[in-house]
């Protein structure tokens, strides 16, 4: 039970850095990144919590950034 609150616990505070730094990735840091995540889950055998709430941090970044954009128009 504790353990699940640690992680809720950083996948908030994941979510709150990637909303306030709403910065578009190049595709090159994209692409880097995937990489990253790829010969971690070659090394561990599965993907690190690590990497699943980076991915929940990109996605929240993302859909603020979109919602930013819907309501300025920019």
């Amino acid at each position: 039970m504790k353990r699940i609150g640690i992680v809720l616990a950083a996948a908030a505070m994941t979510a709150v850095l990637g909303l306030s730094a709403c910065e578009k990735k190049g595709p090159v840091e994209q692409a880097a990144e995937e990489v990253d995540e790829g010969i971690d889950t070659l090394k561990n055998g599965k993907e690190s919590t690590a990497s699943k709430l980076d991915d929940a941090g990109d996605k929240a970044a993302d859909a603020a950034q979109e919602a930013k954009e819907a309501v300025t128009g920019k």
